[in-house]
């Protein structure tokens, strides 16, 4: 492993070159969206699928680093992130709806996840729960409400495969699939995406904050129920990143106090 003096092999930073605070979006191009919302932002580096930029929030380096699709890379980013000085991670992303009450455009804030991974079992035995922290799920939830968003927090599903979620009768493991996701649904689980399970795992064993917000894009339970069949699908995150940046002002205030 090499030394926080060292720049880091993935992401290519060493110490003093990120901050405390780091938001991290899983897609690369919305890197430089999320760093317009800080004072004075500028790029640090960009290598592999790792595009980092700076800014600042209330006098403190904030940092938005991409991870990436799923676990591996995500697991990667954080790790070395850590390295170099990072103590408190948000996720920004994207998420489908499982629960009937969410639908596209809300906000969905994960208190937890659904280990449906395959990197999080590498840090910790599945009985191992992957949780935000407290910490950073509150400032997530006062944010959102604030901001006067229309917002759910609870159990999100994260798992690695894509199509699995959203093609299970074309899998080998169908009746698997199908199985599970019908439990997630009868458990209440709000949304499915793909990093959340390995963040809040490899961050409670680096002793990190975690936190995850979420648009939701679209939810294919309410479709197939008929419940409001003209949603419009969105990709657009940027309550989601006002939630996030707003969180994270919360949480320097706080940690200055």
């Amino acid at each position: 492993m090499l030394s926080a003096h060292e720049k880091q092999y993935h992401i290519g930073v060493g110490a003093g070159d990120v901050g405390k605070y780091c938001i991290i979006p899983g897609d690369p191009g919305r890197c430089k969206k999320i760093a317009a919302f800080l004072d004075q932002p500028y790029h640090v580096c960009t290598n592999r699928e790792y595009n980092i930029w700076n800014g600042k929030l209330l006098g403190e380096t904030v940092t938005v680093c991409s991870t990436g699709i799923g676990g591996p890379s995500t697991a990667i980013a954080v790790e070395e992130l850590v390295m170099c000085g990072a103590t408190t991670f948000i996720r920004v992303g994207t998420c489908g709806g499982i629960d009937l009450d969410v639908k596209s455009k809300d906000i969905v804030i994960a208190s937890g996840a659904v280990r449906q991974d395959g990197t999080s079992r590498e840090y910790a035995p599945i009985e191992f729960p992957a949780v935000s922290n407290a910490d950073v799920l509150f400032a997530l939830r006062e944010a959102a409400a604030e901001l006067n968003f229309t917002n759910h927090t609870g159990v999100v599903q994260a798992k690695d495969s894509f199509y699995g979620q959203h093609s299970p009768a074309r899998m080998p493991t169908c009746h698997q699939l199908t199985q599970q996701w019908e439990a997630w649904k009868r458990l209440g689980v709000l949304a499915s995406e793909m990093e959340s399970g390995t963040l809040f795992t490899v961050g409670a064993y680096l002793r990190a904050r975690c936190g995850a917000v979420f648009t939701c894009v679209w939810n294919q339970e309410r479709f197939l129920a008929g419940l409001d069949t003209n949603d419009d699908e969105t990709h657009n995150t940027e309550d989601a990143i006002r939630v996030a940046i707003r969180a994270i002002e919360r949480l320097i205030a706080q940690d200055k106090a």
